[in-house]
């Protein structure tokens, strides 16, 4: 009876050691994430092999796994930068961005689990910097706002093309000038505005003019044709024709038989 417990003693300490070195050894990746294998004595970051995907996997208690999350992400900035006449401009942007899954091991040799802060939100301020800097307020606040954002996203794409960090988009939500910038632009576009309404009425105004010319110079020689065809013979054949139409019609009319200077019939009127 007294051996028992010196028995279960050492197998009580096995099974403790067993239950640590098994919880040291388990890893569960999660959904959307994978993990960067560190071998404690083995070279350390593994970057010659595929990250640990999805689920459960078991390690040498010694090493370790650094989980990062693969799906895309989205980082929002407010970026304070200048136009090219020196005017501060803040433009607010949403960043879409996500780590390169076959490089995840290169990417936490080189830059670390805060990747976002070393590299990412660098490129995007110098790259807004570069490219609102080529471009005046008016500008930025009209027309150029797509092709400002389009710029920036080429620019920063460029800086992140070898740090294992792929850009999906850029997205300029807002850009905001100063105030007295922002009103006085808007009274420019508003008289700009205003002035093409103007010119548009004097065109239409002269089209229409120059229609009403048109017709009347065509009216005037269609009545200077017909006259000069209207031969006294023309006009006697249509007054006959008339008074043959009227004569077959059924309905009542006065007619005095006599010759008028044409020789055609006077019609005075009917019932």
């Amino acid at each position: 009876m007294n051996k028992l417990p010196k028995i279960g003693v050492p197998i009580v300490i096995l099974l403790v050691l067993a239950i640590i070195i098994l919880a040291k050894s388990a890893v569960t990746i999660g959904s959307g994430e994978a993990g960067v294998l560190y071998k404690t004595f083995d070279n350390g970051v593994v970057t010659d092999q595929p990250p640990l995907g999805e689920g459960f996997h078991l390690i040498a208690p010694w090493n370790k796994v650094i989980v990062y999350e693969v799906r895309q992400q989205e980082l929002f900035e407010k970026l304070k930068v200048l136009s090219s006449n020196g005017l501060e401009i803040l433009i607010d942007a949403s960043v879409w961005y996500v780590p390169v899954y076959k490089d995840l091991g290169h990417l936490h040799q080189t830059l670390g689990e805060n990747y976002l802060q070393r590299v990412i939100q660098p490129a995007i301020r110098s790259a807004a910097r570069s490219v609102v800097g080529r471009y005046t307020p008016e500008q930025l606040y009209s027309s150029k706002r797509d092709i400002i954002q389009d710029e920036i996203y080429i620019e920063t794409k460029k800086i992140l093309d070898k740090q294992y960090v792929q850009l999906n988009e850029i997205l300029v939500r807002d850009v905001t000038l100063p105030p007295t910038i922002k009103d006085a632009i808007e009274r420019k576009l508003k008289q700009e505005q205003e002035s093409l309404e103007y010119e548009f009425r004097l065109v239409t105004a002269a089209k229409e003019a120059e229609k009403v010319i048109i017709e009347a110079r065509g009216k005037a020689e269609s009545n200077r044709i017909l006259s000069a065809s209207l031969t006294d013979k023309i006009l006697l054949d249509k007054g006959i024709e008339a008074t043959l139409r009227l004569a077959e019609s059924p309905n009542t009319k006065v007619v005095i038989i006599g010759s008028s200077d044409s020789g055609l019939p006077l019609i005075l009127g009917n019932n």
